[in-house]
């Protein structure tokens, strides 16, 4: 997938990413795509469905995890899958428009596997667009990042579309409010607004450093625990299979009992 350059460098997103965390992460380093990493093994005998309590889908089961991911499945679900990703991904989005529909319906269903998705920050504008899209109810964050990857062309437009003065003055705005101005600028404002999520209620997400900087810890955890180095970016029990496209990650799924 040829990636859109955004009119604003990285590494003015990563001054203002900096200026706006205390956490030592250097944004802007990891990279959207595919790893030169190689795969760990996975592999495991098949393993039975597991029912959902009674009246219940495991589909429907949502919590946020004590890592600050979203999970969604059986939690007792023998294989574990984690995937890292960034709303600003072009590659991430490509894959939800693949896995969301099989991965729910084939395999969380199926109560053999959890999915859990943990936001990485590559650049300024996964922040802002992560507060938002965990600024209303558990249960809506996986479905509005999936909505939020269908709309991603669309931020990408705005972003070109934008004059080089009104970036320019993102640099000069206190901190406290630069996070809603690239908000604004980039269309997220407007895009959650017509899911639900009022305008009030996300300049009160946006002004939440203290989350911001839990999404930057995050990432330089995954960094540090999983070397995540580019996303998305898998993880199966514990060990990295590194960046894989929806065919390819089905087939380690599969590989390690779901099947």
């Amino acid at each position: 997938m040829q990636r859109i350059r955004l009119p604003m460098t990285r590494t003015r997103f990563r001054s203002i990413t900096l200026g706006l965390l205390v956490a030592p992460l250097a944004l802007g380093l990891a990279a959207c795509g595919k790893s030169d990493e190689a795969a760990a093994p996975t592999s495991g005998e098949p393993v039975a469905r597991v029912d959902a309590p009674a009246g219940k889908s495991w589909t429907d089961v949502v919590e946020k995890t004590a890592e600050g991911g979203y999970r969604v499945g059986n939690p007792q679900a023998p294989i574990k899958l984690i995937e890292f990703a960034a709303l600003s991904c072009s590659h991430c989005a490509e894959f939800s428009k693949e896995s969301a529909e099989p991965l729910r319906q084939t395999y969380i269903s199926s109560g053999r596997v959890s999915y859990e998705l943990r936001y990485f920050m590559l650049n300024a504008l996964d922040i802002p667009a992560s507060l938002l899209t965990t600024c209303g109810a558990t249960e809506a964050v996986i479905p509005l990042s999936e909505q939020f990857w269908a709309w991603q062309p669309k931020l990408f437009e705005n972003m070109q579309a934008a004059s080089k003065e009104r970036l320019a003055q993102l640099d000069a705005l206190p901190k406290d409010q630069q996070l809603g101005a690239i908000a604004d600028v980039a269309g997220m404002t407007e895009f959650f607004a017509s899911r639900g999520i009022a305008r009030d209620q996300a300049a009160a997400c946006l002004a939440d450093t203290a989350k911001a900087k839990a999404f930057a810890d995050q990432t330089q955890k995954a960094s540090e625990q999983y070397n995540v180095t580019g996303t998305p970016t898998f993880v199966i029990n514990g060990s990295n299979v590194g960046s894989l496209s929806w065919k390819e990650l089905e087939a380690k799924l599969q590989q390690a009992g779901a099947r």
